[in-house]
């Protein structure tokens, strides 16, 4: 009976996420781009990722032997890079409409937007590496060196907040230096598309870029640049035939996503495994579906929350830390699983997925609220700069 809680969640999340939720009258519209909106969605999707890292810990098909396999997060093993797309959206959407809201916004850009998400890289890295050598693990200089810096991910979920910087600087640099905005955009978007190409043509490793999932919904970033320049023109075109829209959308994300799963397994992202020569146009084409999939659900979320606001005290709150929970939950993730990141044996295992579930949102949580005081105290940040601080909070 015990195993059978874990199942709880998929009753727990929808109340979660709906609770206090409030419908938008005949003719009447919610603001689902609206940063208290999308934060509260971000709060609920954090926990999502949550379950997804659990969840590749305890039920995914490559765990060995399958003796370790405990059924349960089945439904999240495979989405977490389509969750992620959603923080993506609007690291590019916000980021366009402060440029073009807020006058010399791109004046300390840098300081602002780029140093606290490499603040948040390095800060959490080095508690990891602490954390790997209280748990036994064997790291020689070379290694030291490879995990201090990052190049090498000590936290093994940093990679977003490695490439957000340089989605960022390409932003910075497209819109300071570019005077036609249409131009820049296109700068913004070609920056992206180039680094997708590069991605794939690069094999699973231990380093940077080491997967799929470095790359496999960063075009988000780029979309939601386009969506916040034409926004004016999209919104009012989407209120004009909301219903078609959102029926398409809504009927689309499952077609969609058994779609993308069809086309791993007939392409793959592993070509390198049996060496086919075509293996980077196998990973392209596997993109492609997954592309297709992370606009839909992104598109689908939108329309949704045109109509339906979203909002309580657990979603604001998780909104608050988004980012630092991310980075932060994953060290309880692997202190509680059969090994610490595929190394040493984790000096806490728990069996019990429901309780594991528990104890790692319980100390998560405190956790990411001194990380976020630690980041504040670093960079300055009091009570008048929580304004103006980085859209981290958008970061799954």
């Amino acid at each position: 009976m015990a195993k059978q809680l874990i199942y709880s969640v998929y009753f727990i999340l929808p109340i979660l996420l709906l609770w206090h939720a409030k419908p938008a009258g005949k003719g009447q519209w919610n603001d689902s781009l609206s940063l208290e909106q999308s934060k509260a969605f971000q709060g609920f999707l954090a926990v999502c990722i949550m379950l997804h890292h659990i969840g590749q810990k305890t039920c995914a098909s490559w765990l060995f032997p399958k003796s370790r396999i405990v059924p349960g997060l089945e439904f999240f093993v495979p989405i977490g890079y389509i969750m992620v797309s959603f923080f993506l959206f609007f690291n590019g959407y916000g980021a366009y409409k402060s440029f073009k809201n807020k006058p010399g916004y791109l004046n300390g850009f840098i300081k602002k937007r780029i140093l606290p998400v490499v603040l948040a890289l390095y800060s959490t890295t080095v508690i990891f590496f602490i954390a790997r050598l209280l748990v036994g693990e064997k790291i020689d200089g070379q290694g030291a060196l490879l995990y201090l810096t990052s190049i090498k991910l000590c936290n093994p979920n940093t990679w977003y907040v490695i490439v957000l910087p340089f989605f960022y600087l390409a932003f910075f640099l497209a819109f300071k230096f570019i005077k036609k905005d249409g131009i820049a955009v296109a700068a913004v978007v070609a920056f992206v598309v180039g680094y997708q190409l590069v991605g794939t043509a690069i094999d699973h490793n231990d380093l940077w870029i080491r997967g799929e999932w470095w790359w496999n919904c960063v075009h988000l970033f780029p979309i939601g640049v386009l969506f916040a320049k034409y926004e004016d023109k999209i919104i009012p075109h989407l209120k004009k035939y909301y219903w078609v829209y959102l029926i398409i959308a809504v009927a689309a994300l499952y077609p969609l996503y058994l779609h993308s799963v069809t086309a791993q397994d007939m392409w793959s992202y592993y070509g390198e495994n049996w060496g086919a020569p075509d293996k980077v146009f196998r990973r392209r084409m596997t993109l492609l579906s997954q592309v297709f999939v992370t606009v839909d659900f992104v598109f689908a979320a939108l329309l949704l929350g045109m109509k339906v606001k979203i909002g309580n005290k657990f979603l604001k709150f998780m909104g608050t830390i988004t980012l630092e929970f991310y980075l932060i939950h994953g060290l309880f993730v692997e202190l509680c699983d059969h090994t610490f990141d595929g190394g040493v044996k984790s000096p806490f295992p728990i069996k019990n997925v429901f309780l594991y579930v528990l104890v790692v949102f319980a100390l998560g949580v405190p956790s990411a609220i001194l990380l976020k005081k630690l980041h504040q105290l670093i960079l300055g940040i009091g009570k008048k700069g929580k304004k103006e601080e980085v859209q981290l909070k958008k970061a799954s």
